[in-house]
């Protein structure tokens, strides 16, 4: 995929970074992304999730989504630790919002920073973008992420849905963040910060 931003920093070292995927990492991501969800989201997604998984069709799917992506605002970054791929993160911009689509680690990589460094990444780029708010939909009973993000200094918003899985339905709830501590919706409609302290 090619941006119009550079990639705002170099995040990481030698032996672990964070770059933009490119079309032949699309089979490392269908991997990470199956991986996690089979270990790590095994008892919170659907059986039947799991059970349809197509490698194939996946990565197909990663495969258009880094090489052709829907819009200029999509974009797929990678984890990586010497040179392997070990975690992902998928977003778009819009209207000066980014929504995180998916971020995950595989988890025999985890808790060696990597999510740590793709957040950061996402958060450079869209601050890079005059993005001003961050959000992540997911699972209500997914603790494990909602502890990382909470950890990261984003918060539940009050939104929530339930998505049809064909079995038991999956409620989400949308965490997010805002950049430069301002949030958007505490403006006025001439478009100044209220005063909240009155």
């Amino acid at each position: 995929m090619t941006s119009d931003l550079p990639f705002p920093r170099r995040v990481g070292s030698a032996d672990v970074s964070v770059r933009p995927a490119r079309p032949e990492d699309a089979v490392d991501i269908a991997r990470v992304q199956g991986t996690t969800w089979r270990t790590a989201y095994r008892d919170v997604l659907p059986a039947g999730v799991l059970d349809a998984w197509d490698e194939a069709a996946v990565e197909a799917s990663w495969r258009s989504a880094v090489g052709a992506p829907p819009s200029p605002g999509h974009r797929v970054l990678v984890a990586v630790e010497r040179e392997t791929v070990v975690g992902f993160a998928a977003f778009a911009a819009e209207a000066g919002t980014v929504e995180v689509a998916t971020l995950l680690v595989e988890p025999r990589w985890g808790r060696r920073g990597h999510g740590s460094r793709l957040l950061a990444a996402v958060t450079d780029l869209a601050s890079a973008g005059g993005q001003r708010r961050l959000e992540i939909w997911l699972a209500e009973s997914d603790r494990v992420s909602a502890g990382f993000f909470e950890s990261a200094g984003w918060e539940p918003d009050g939104w929530a849905r339930t998505l049809d899985t064909g079995e038991e339905p999956l409620r989400e709830l949308r965490w997010h963040t805002t950049l430069d501590g301002n949030d958007p919706d505490e403006k006025d409609l001439d478009g100044t910060e209220e005063d909240r302290r009155s």
